[in-house]
């Protein structure tokens, strides 16, 4: 059963007025973004799409995968893509206490020096008091109005490009995942998305 919006419903955009759900704009931007990584292979295999396409994107990063992985994570960087904040150890922050859900993603902060502060919550699930003390720490927290879903393993690969195909509009903020579970679909999905929006005249462009 499925437990999650494909399209970002209005009324939490409005509920939560203080989170970044997408950009308003007439022009033909879109801002991919990619969690859970970095990772080889997959992230690379994403980095170079997007090369292919002079495309930006947002790589939501994992501390502890950048501890591991600081080669793919400095080309993250090198190659002009923005990086944000997913903690350390991607927590659900409605099963952790703020103590330790900022601590984590203070661990995962102190391997992102000179970047922009934006986060974004593993799962999409944080507390209001979690939010209310990264703002103040001078956080932009990132959602998203289209997720493509490629890390479910009941949806085919055509229905996952579908999810993106049909639900964007100029300014969306769209959710892929640089992670082994959702490899398959995104070796499927991503080209295609990136190739069908260059064709009608979309930029791709990191958030800053």
């Amino acid at each position: 059963m499925r437990l999650y919006f494909v399209k970002t419903p209005r009324i939490l955009k409005q509920l939560f007025t203080k989170y970044t759900w997408c950009f308003f704009t007439d022009k033909k931007e879109i801002y991919l973004t990619f969690d859970d990584g970095p990772i080889p292979v997959v992230t690379e295999f994403v980095l170079n799409q997007l090369k292919n396409f002079n495309a930006k994107a947002t790589f939501f990063c994992i501390g502890d995968n950048i501890r591991k992985h600081p080669i793919v994570f400095s080309r993250i960087v090198d190659e002009g893509h923005s990086v944000g904040n997913h903690t350390f150890n991607h927590l659900n922050g409605w099963k952790s206490s703020d103590t330790t859900y900022l601590e984590n993603t203070s661990k995962c902060e102190n391997l992102l020096t000179n970047q922009k502060k934006l986060f974004r919550p593993p799962y999409g699930k944080i507390k209001k008091s979690q939010a209310k003390k990264l703002i103040t720490k001078g956080y932009k927290i990132v959602m998203w109005d289209v997720l493509s879903a490629d890390f479910d393993t009941t949806i085919t690969k055509e229905k996952c490009l579908q999810n993106v195909l049909r639900n964007v509009q100029n300014g969306s903020i769209i959710v892929f995942h640089d992670s082994i579970k959702a490899n398959n679909k995104l070796y499927y999905v991503l080209p295609k998305v990136l190739e069908e929006f260059t064709q009608q005249g979309y930029k791709f462009k990191a958030i800053s």
